[in-house]
């Protein structure tokens, strides 16, 4: 029988460092070297200095090292470029969601009392491989039973999803080319992001290299009327065009999680696990609705009730935005908007940094970039900076920022984790 008792934390964690590398397309990088990149950045952030010898435990989200670069086994292999060994190191696969998921067991082992600093991360190098093979990778998140023989890529799976949101609700084309204008805007703002540029920029240098070779100069007005040009922006899977998706990323992430009451031992501004839900949802085919992933719902009641807050106290949230529709769907599932208000607060500006409900500050999957295994953490990297008031130009104009959350999605919804932080 399940209990219905509310879930707390024998033990509080905190965050006490983090670092990201470089997100971006890497052909001279392994994934080790990647991770080596983020713990090496995530020193860095330490008050006090952290040493591989220091750290009792580890936990590695990597979605599929073994089809992309054909090498297994790798949380002992990150272990041993870091100089960890002969520390315990486990990787956490759960598609997407596989860093949230690692995050999740990293408390657990502290909150437990068998560990006191443990490090958690992700990683995925995913251009090793064509797009078409990078597609193919994916969509084993997929359930390959029925989903995959039916051509349910994950464009095609979050098309569907698009297409029933405006069929139920008042969603159209341009409330997702919207969100994505939005998250480019934040990227520009981060150093570590993929695409540091934003939707407008980009059509003035479409507009440039046409005049440089002699061509027809596009006489686009605004960035809606670029991204309404199948030209420039073609179709992926209707209504979803190319720049609805997130891109192939290279990327990692790694935390640095400790029992709250030594966290004064790294760091004056510790940032707390208040609140932490994982759920469990039917594969897209089986779900009851496409309109929203009953797993998010479940793991962020969870979190919240941990965190003994509701969705109106989130001052950020850094959502799974693997496509535009997704964050819409989140923003409603989390609470922050009801059924069918997603897409109107995304038309009034509410989602922006200057909105009252900023999503996706770091310029989100779309625009930091999603290399699969590494976006969880990544996600919780930005929340962090942003209740430390360390993220430089896209910092939130707001000195009360008390708690963030994170919304980290794996395949078609079968895994939602959802994190609740609170500054210290």
């Amino acid at each position: 029988m399940a209990t219905t008792r509310p879930r707390r934390l024998a033990r509080q964690v905190s965050i006490v460092g983090a670092g990201l590398s470089q997100f971006g397309a890497y052909a001279d990088k392994s994934s080790r070297d990647l991770f080596v990149e983020a713990f090496l950045d995530m020193q860095g952030t330490i008050d006090t200095g952290i040493s591989a010898s220091d750290i009792e435990a580890g936990y590695l989200g990597n979605y599929s090292a073994d089809l992309f670069e054909h090498q297994g086994h790798t949380a002992p292999i990150m272990a041993d470029w870091l100089g960890m060994t002969p520390t315990p190191i486990t990787r956490v696969e759960n598609a997407c969601a596989s860093s949230g998921s690692a995050l999740r067991e990293g408390v657990m082992a502290i909150a437990s009392g068998m560990y006191d600093v443990v490090l958690v991360g992700g990683v995925e190098k995913m251009t090793s491989l064509p797009t078409e093979g990078v597609t193919d990778v994916l969509a084993s998140a997929a359930d390959g039973l029925y989903e995959v023989p039916a051509g349910l890529t994950f464009p095609g799976i979050f098309g569907a999803i698009a297409k029933a949101h405006m069929d139920r609700y008042e969603t159209n084309l341009d409330h997702l080319l919207k969100v994505g204008i939005k998250n480019h805007e934040n990227g520009k703002l981060n150093p570590k992001a993929q695409f540091q540029v934003t939707i407008r920029d980009m059509m003035d240098r479409r507009k440039a290299r046409s005049e440089q070779r002699g061509e027809p100069v596009p006489d686009w007005s605004d960035e809606l009327d670029f991204l309404n040009d199948a030209r420039a922006n073609p179709w992926i899977a209707w209504p979803l065009r190319l720049y609805d998706c997130a891109p192939i990323t290279d990327g990692a992430s790694c935390v640095l999680l400790v029992a709250s009451e030594i966290a004064e031992q790294f760091t004056d501004k510790p940032v707390h696990v208040a609140g932490i839900g994982q759920a469990t949802g039917r594969p897209l085919h089986d779900a009851d609705e496409l309109t929203s992933l009953s797993a998010a719902k479940v793991a962020s009641a969870q979190a919240y009730e941990m965190a003994g807050i509701g969705p109106e106290q989130i001052a950020l949230a850094e959502v799974h935005d693997c496509f535009t529709i997704a964050e819409i769907v989140a923003s409603e599932d989390l609470g922050f908007f009801a059924p069918g208000e997603g897409p109107h607060a995304v038309d009034q500006g509410r989602t922006a940094r200057t909105g009252d409900r900023p999503i996706n500050t770091s310029g989100g999957l779309k625009a930091k970039g999603h290399p699969v295994g590494a976006s969880g953490v990544a996600q919780v990297i930005e929340v962090y900076k942003q209740l430390r008031g360390e993220a430089g130009d896209r910092q939130l104009d707001n000195p009360n920022l008390e708690f963030g959350l994170t919304h980290n999605v794996g395949g078609t919804g079968g895994t939602c984790v959802v994190n609740v932080l609170q500054r210290g």
